[in-house]
């Protein structure tokens, strides 16, 4: 079942009924009572479907709106149901315009301008009082287009900067247009996504909607409206929203008064602030209305009221009978006893959830729980569960069972992160200028692409500039052995000298350093495996309860790491596995089902942790969790006394305790356990160096689980297969609260209105201040702005006791802001923080701003965090593209990995020892993956062969006998410039087209290649053939192809030595030489063979030759 149906059973309701009746009537007002929760926007559809009309629901601010129009937009179809928001960013100051608002407001305005139809509008305050271009001057500023349309690429251009659109060479924003061949993109503002239209002379052949992010088309239309920015429009006259709509429309309002007074408030606000200043707003009602006004205005049109009491003497009253869904707290004991009463009083359960896996859930938990109530689920979910008497029917939805937060979704989510994603790609484009690593020359800036003749024929080639000015020539078939340079933010990398062996010398003292970790980690790993570890009985009753009591659903990465730590410990082998995610990803409940299991099976478990702060955080969840199960959890720290210690440990030698949670105090000589089983660690590398080694010992013969919230980067966990085991949990949990988060310029009313927002909600506050200089100065700030408020403050040169001893009675509320340097970003959890100030964000990273966020955000309410900057034109465009970004991305997601690469740096260096991150800075780190590869392959072949024998066989089978191939032409080879203008595209384009190693991605690219230039000209089709030359050219150990003068010659593997010499594909080579002797010659010159073929005058002849040998 789902929502619509939902609807329908709604729709048969007795007062709906009567409201359709109303609605026919020709009555002015009505007043609809007893309406809650979500019920609301059932009763909404049901009477647009019984009176389809134009309607618009009036709400009190942003969010609420948002919520009614996903509502509404879940039962109804997504052209029926419109979102009519304000213009402007900021709750705060009404300044910053947002592009992805204007798209939805002049949506809507074009809908009900050159649409009949009827359709609901979801509004708020802020966005009534500001005015709109009058329906006539909207039909006079649109461009509509047709397929089939006749129309020179010219005039449409020419139009289209008259409407003051940009052009530029890649659309991502509203209000741009670019020009290629024949390929025209528009980004209207009526529109979420951009419109390219395909043109065969000057008749446009296909107009296709396509995806910011990826520039590829989606559906095709037959017409498109292009519009321009509305707001640009100083010439037609602008009205109020309410002059603009047609006059039969009706308005519904949940509070009219506060709709009033808010308005007005804001209109003051304006006032105020046009006035102060530089710029004053000569008229300011040109563009606003007051909150007066407009009830003037609204005289004229009948209204609804759902609300208890009448503003607009309604004449007639409807009453609906129900009630909110009720407050569980997570609680299935409550949860329980209200559907069975529900069910007894004749009742019908509905209850509504996005996934039907959590519906699933719900009901497994009745059943284990041994309820007998059965329930009708509905696929897609409200925004809020309500009980209706009349109907006896219970909605409710499941994040409110559990407790979570519901996302709403807009349009234009789409169109903000394609923005982002776009400036972020531009960070990782080549400008001129850039750090590149060539693998063979070191580090050297990039020159640009450059043009050459070879032989007659042009091609391109990328300029990299080294040390005195020395300049090498990359062809476009060995991009893949240059990466652009990633060392530490804002630290420029040494340029080498060509030819004076400095860089091999450096990659080659790396490799022995990274040999020499790799293979202390592989002897651990080889000791373990020689011992005898204690076997875990397979999972009892006890297990499966404690995990069915756990109320979140888990990511499919938790139950992998889950699977993979318990089939650890179910086999002889000790475990050493490492789990890494992020704080708040569900690390510790793996922990906790694995110290549960060592319990159960009578073993002890010790949880090491490296402050006492944490400590105590530990030693509270365990209690909390393990709370109805028979396991006893104490901890150890300096918060304890003598005698409370002594009785620990007396306890623990007996073996009365099951858990002991503790700092490094847990290795010292004093603590004796009986039966230690299995050994937690959390956040291994903020350990010294003596308690690791006692670690190393303990490791061999005791199962280890270490936790770490420092992401381990992708590429480092497959260098490492084999030498640790690794789970990585990646996925956030679902529906964890967004943090909201505003850059401003350090204003004191945004420190006031923040702190006295959050402390209005009795929570607390971090203010982030990286200079302790200043730190005292900001303390005094604040207690002169909130008069009253608790303030303390933190840094890193305290005591650590002093500091400890601050952070202790913050947790506990003693205080309500918190001024520190950045140390509140390790691991602490404080769940009654949800706002954060960062000062100076500009010289903060990425990553750092990222994680120090993720330190609000926890509990059940909503964040916000706020960075404090300079003016935007003030700051280094790197530094406004990562402020923008965070702004854009409220929670963790894809568009994130992009720009995290500092983390990959920060967490090779915790995985592998910080002197590590030495080399990354001196080799940048896509080099220094290569070495990390190439030294854990040798010591795998030569040292420890017998413990990978398995693995060295495996790889026997699919030899390759060369790593690469070079490719050398004389043909003409490119993307042509009039084909791809914009330069760094280009390069882009060449990098990852050499980069691609199999058919299906070749051939998505050119599928790409074609939805977004046009039909790929010759010499690019050949450009594409070379790469699959090369694939065919390695399998037959060429180390080396040139093309030139017409012929091709193969240079083969250069070690005479090599298996190669005695295998099939060298024998294809001769058997092929020996049926074309004429064309074919084998010549050795200084010890490098060669086959030279004649007569090869393409790309496409070079590779039928290949797939001849081939055969």
């Amino acid at each position: 079942m789902n929502l619509s149906d939902l609807q329908q059973l709604y729709a048969q309701h007795p007062q709906v009924k009567a409201l359709a009746k109303w609605a026919n009537s020709s009555e002015s007002n009505l007043k609809i009572s007893g309406l809650s929760g979500s019920s609301r926007a059932l009763v909404a559809s049901s009477l647009f479907k019984d009176y389809p009309n134009t309607q618009v629901l009036v709400l009190e601010d942003a969010d609420d709106a948002a919520y009614f129009y996903n509502d509404l937009k879940q039962i109804l179809s997504v052209d029926e149901v419109f979102y009519f928001p304000s213009s402007f960013k900021k709750a705060i100051k009404l300044s910053q315009l947002d592009t992805a608002n204007e798209i939805l407001r002049t949506e809507v305005l074009n809908r009900l301008a050159n649409n009949a139809a009827p359709c609901l509008v979801v509004t708020y305050p802020e966005s009534l009082m500001q005015k709109v271009i009058s329906a006539h001057g909207m039909k006079t500023r649109m461009l509509k287009l047709k397929v089939g349309e006749v129309l020179s690429i010219d005039f449409l251009t020419e139009m289209l900067m008259e409407y003051h659109f940009q052009r530029v060479d890649f659309v991502y924003e509203p209000g741009q247009f670019s020009v290629r061949g024949s390929i025209v993109d528009i980004f209207s503002f009526a529109y979420e996504l951009p419109y390219r239209c395909d043109f065969f002379g000057d008749e446009i052949e296909s107009i296709r909607v396509f995806d910011i992010e990826s520039q590829l088309s989606k559906e095709k239309r037959t017409e498109v409206e292009i519009i321009p920015d509305l707001l640009k429009d100083t010439q037609s006259a602008h009205v109020s929203f309410l002059e603009f709509i047609p006059k039969n429309t009706l308005l519904a309002f949940t509070n009219p008064l506060f709709v009033r007074e808010r308005m007005n408030t804001l209109y003051d606000e304006a006032l105020v602030k046009a006035n102060e200043g530089d710029h004053k707003i000569p008229n300011l009602h040109k563009s606003r209305i007051t909150g007066d006004e407009f009830m003037q205005q609204l005289i004229d049109f009948r209204k609804i009221e759902l609300a208890e009491k009448s503003v607009f003497n309604a004449s007639a009253e409807i009453h609906f009978n129900t009630s909110s869904q009720p407050i569980f707290h997570k609680n299935f004991d409550l949860v329980a006893d209200n559907l069975k009463r529900g069910l007894t009083a004749g009742y019908r359960l509905y209850i509504l959830s996005d996934s039907v896996k959590q519906t699933d859930r719900i009901a497994a938990i009745f059943a284990d729980r041994g309820d007998n109530i059965s329930f009708q689920p509905v696929k897609s979910t409200l925004h809020e569960g309500f009980i209706d008497h009349d109907m006896s029917m219970y909605c409710y939805t499941d994040h409110q069972i559990f407790d979570r937060f519901h996302k709403f979704q807009l349009r234009t989510d789409k169109t903000r992160q394609g923005k982002v994603v776009m400036t972020l790609k531009e960070l990782n484009q080549f400008q001129i200028g850039d750090y590149m690593v060539h693998v063979d020359h070191g580090v050297g800036t990039f020159g640009g692409l450059v043009r050459t003749n070879v032989n007659g024929k042009m091609q391109e080639m990328i300029k990299l500039i080294y040390k005195d000015n020395d300049v090498i020539f990359v062809s476009i078939h060995a991009l893949h052995r240059i990466s652009k340079y990633k060392g530490k933010e804002g630290e420029a990398p040494r340029i080498n000298k060509l030819g004076s062996g400095a860089w091999e010398r450096l990659k080659e003292r790396t490799k022995s350093k990274v040999k020499d970790i790799a293979r202390e980690l592989i002897k651990l790993y080889a000791k373990r495996k020689a011992e005898q570890g204690f076997q875990y009985s397979p999972d009892s009753y006890l297990q499966q309860e404690l995990e069915a009591s756990f109320i979140y659903e888990d990511t499919p990465d938790q139950v992998k790491a889950t699977a993979d730590v318990k089939k650890d410990m179910e086999s002889t082998l000790p475990m050493d596995r490492l789990v890494c995610g992020d704080v708040g990803f569900g690390k510790t409940e793996v922990a906790m089902r694995a110290a549960f299991k060592a319990a159960t099976d009578g073993k002890q478990v010790a949880v090491l942790v490296p402050t006492t702060v944490l400590a105590l955080q530990h030693y509270n969840s365990f209690k909390e969790r393990f709370k109805d199960f028979p396991v006893t959890v104490e901890y150890l720290s300096r918060a304890r006394t003598a005698n409370q210690t002594k009785d620990v440990l007396e306890r623990l030698a007996a073996g009365n305790v099951d858990i002991l949670i503790g700092t490094h105090k847990l290795v010292g000589k004093s603590v004796k356990f009986k039966d230690l089983g299995l050994l937690i660690i959390d956040e291994e590398q903020k350990f010294g160096v003596s308690v690791k080694e006692k670690l190393k010992e303990m490791k061999v013969n005791v199962d280890t689980l270490t936790m770490t919230a420092t992401p381990i980067p992708r590429t480092l966990q497959f260098s490492l297969m084999g030498a640790r085991d690794l789970s990585i949990i990646n996925t956030p949990p679902p529906n964890r609260y967004p943090v909201q988060t505003e850059i401003h310029l350090f204003d004191e009313d945004v420190i006031r209105e923040a702190i006295q927002l959050e402390m209005g909600r009795n929570g607390q506050v971090f203010f982030v201040n990286n200079r302790i200089q200043s730190i005292y100065n900001i303390e005094a700030t604040i207690k002169r702005l909130v008069p009253g408020c608790r303030v303390v403050v933190g840094h890193g040169q305290m005591p650590p006791d002093k500091l400890e001893e601050i952070i202790v009675d913050f947790i506990d509320y003693e205080y309500d802001v918190l001024i520190a340097t950045t140390i509140i970003e390790s691991g602490i959890d404080i769940p009654n923080v949800n706002t954060i100030i960062i000062n100076s964000a500009q010289n903060f990273g990425l990553s750092d701003l990222h994680q120090l966020r993720g330190r609000v955000g926890r509990s059940n309410r909503k964040a916000y965090c706020y960075l404090l900057a300079p003016e935007m034109s003030l700051l280094t465009p790197e530094a406004r593209r990562r402020l923008q970004a965070l702004e854009t991305f409220a929670e963790l997601g894809s568009g994130f990995n992009i720009a995290m690469q500092d983390l990959d740096i920060r967490g090779a260096g915790n995985m592998l020892g910080a002197e590590q991150s030495g080399f990354i800075a001196d080799l940048g780190y896509e080099t220094y993956q290569k070495i990390l590869n190439e030294a854990v392959h040798e010591l795998k072949d030569e040292e420890f062969s017998e413990l990978y024998a398995e693995e060295i066989a495996e790889e026997k089978n699919s030899t390759a006998y060369v790593t690469d191939c070079l490719i050398d032409s004389d043909m003409e080879l490119l993307f042509s410039q009039d084909y791809i203008e914009n330069v760094s595209e280009r390069v882009a384009l060449y990098r990852e087209l050499d980069n691609i190693t199999n058919e299906t991605d070749l051939a998505e690219f050119e599928k790409r290649l074609e939805d977004r230039f046009g039909k790929i000209p010759d010499e690019g089709q050949s450009l594409m053939q070379v790469v699959r030359l090369r694939w065919l050219a390695m399998q037959y150990g060429v180390e080396k192809l040139v093309l030139k003068d017409e012929k091709m010659t193969a240079f083969l593997v250069s070690n005479p030595q090599s298996a190669y010499y005695q295998s099939e594909k060298f024998g294809k080579i001769l058997k092929y030489m020996t049926m074309h002797p004429r064309q074919c010659q084998l010549r050795e010159k200084n010890n490098r063979r060669s086959v030279v073929f004649a007569d090869v005058k393409w790309v496409e002849k070079a590779f039928f030759i290949f797939q001849e040998i081939d055969k």
